[in-house]
């Protein structure tokens, strides 16, 4: 079924929008996945912030001209998935974890900053942590000095308070003056 010139404007409208907010563009092809699968994904992907389309390719084209996903307007061939995504690296996670499991999702290729990613590209993206575990591990970081700090202090008070019992008790001498 074919669109006709406003909804494909429509299409285009809600692309931009969606390049404009995001950080990440990967495209995988998706030909010969079950949609079972194609749902699994889609619930996946959902539920980390990522936003999945199948697009006709003229019409991603259009949508990502001027922006930064633009340098991979010549990867847009074939049956492909985009998925846009806010956060750095949910997009390449959602879709390199999938690819793991299912080998009729192929990886493509992607954008991040401006710059083109290739498929190794989007798998070392995907292996970043997320916002959330980078933060935790910064605050470890930033803890463990003043844990230390305080544990080293802690067993210098418990040896102070500590009575001395073992060391034998020696006569003082006068000494005269």
């Amino acid at each position: 079924m074919s669109l006709n010139r406003s909804e494909k404007e429509a299409v285009i409208s809600d692309v931009t929008g969606l390049a404009a907010k995001a950080q990440t563009l990967v495209m995988a092809e998706y030909r010969g996945i079950t949609v079972a699968d194609m749902t699994k994904l889609r619930s996946t992907a959902r539920s980390n912030g990522v936003t999945l389309s199948v697009l006709k390719n003229t019409l991603a084209r259009r949508a990502v001209a001027g922006s930064g996903f633009d340098v991979v307007s010549d990867l847009m061939t074939g049956p492909l998935i985009y998925s846009f995504s806010v956060d750095a690296v949910a997009a390449a996670r959602v879709v390199a974890d999938f690819a793991k499991t299912n080998d009729k999702l192929v990886i493509r290729g992607g954008a991040y900053g401006g710059k083109a990613l290739d498929i190794n590209g989007v798998k070392q993206l995907a292996s970043i942590p997320s916002k959330e575990v980078l933060l935790a591990q910064l605050l470890g970081l930033m803890q463990s000095p003043i844990s230390r700090t305080a544990r080293v202090l802690a067993a210098i008070a418990e040896l102070k308070a500590e009575p001395v019992q073992d060391a034998p008790v020696e006569p003082v001498e006068a000494v005269e003056a």
